[in-house]
């Protein structure tokens, strides 16, 4: 519509100049070739293969891997990008968890390539197909939802709030800290309960019953360093237990596995070593 009127206008002035008469034609013909698109200059699709563990239990199906390819360069940088794309916009029937895609809230908790990790904070792996599979030796609810009542139990088991025999010396005021023992808990406190580290635990696989695991352990120790807690006693004697705790053997798939970068493995050490000495 811009260049009728454009071509109407230079029409209906006879005294305009042939030097300008050559530039608006120019201008004209400059719009009209940036109206086409160089095929060299549309970005190229990059094609990406997701292989995703799929069963309901609405279906007596068995469980399978169902492919979906996506264009990367129309999705974000990270798995949980790729399954969102995947749930709006090929099939909403997809089911998993997810909340704060800032690893903050542990949701999106789930096996990517064989390692246990949040989907919000793994970057998609360039290459061949991608494989997404629930936290292993959990129950599936649907698709990538897994069971997580048990570790919720095991980690309630623990007692995880602070236990006091006798009142505060000032009573309505909180219970005060110095900065050494603060830093005692560095390392604990810092835990999601994502899930990770107990699910990546072949302890923790062939024990899930009895076997407290590497979260529930690691919030254990949390409670028993905190300077404020006054039943260390009861909470070192309720763990041990040959299940409980000393099903742990060091293997560290715990710490490998962490998306926040703790080591679960030295906390139970550390609880052990406790052990001995009360």
């Amino acid at each position: 519509m811009a260049t009728g009127l454009l071509r109407r206008a230079v029409t209906r002035l006879p005294s305009i100049s042939p030097m300008a008469r050559a530039i608006i034609s120019r201008a004209h013909a400059s719009e009209a070739e940036a109206n086409q698109i160089d095929p060299s200059a549309r970005p190229v699709s990059t094609p990406k293969t997701f292989q995703i563990y799929r069963w309901t239990p609405d279906s007596p199906q068995k469980p399978e891997l169902q492919n979906y390819e996506i264009d990367l360069k129309e999705c974000g940088p990270m798995i949980l990008d790729a399954l969102i794309k995947i749930k709006n916009e090929i099939d909403p029937t997809l089911t998993f968890r997810r909340s704060c895609r800032e690893g903050i809230c542990g949701s999106c908790a789930m096996n990517i390539d064989g390692r246990n990790g949040l989907a919000c904070l793994t970057k998609i792996p360039s290459g061949g197909p991608t494989m997404v599979t629930p936290l292993p030796h959990m129950f599936v609810i649907k698709d990538l939802v897994v069971d997580m009542t048990n570790f919720y139990n095991q980690y309630k088991s623990i007692e995880p709030w602070l236990k006091r025999k006798n009142p505060p010396e000032n009573e309505g005021k909180e219970i005060l800290q110095s900065k050494e023992d603060r830093k005692k808990l560095d390392g604990m406190y810092e835990c999601i309960l994502c899930a990770c580290c107990s699910t990546s635990c072949p302890s923790y696989w062939w024990n899930p019953e009895s076997y407290l695991g590497p979260a529930a352990l690691l919030h254990a120790n949390r409670w028993i360093m905190d300077s404020r807690d006054e039943y260390t006693t009861e909470r070192l004697d309720a763990i041990n237990d040959e299940y409980k705790l000393y099903r742990c053997h060091t293997i560290l798939n715990c710490a490998k596995a962490c998306p926040k970068g703790l080591n679960p493995g030295m906390q139970i050490q550390n609880i052990k070593k406790l052990e001995l000495q009360s």
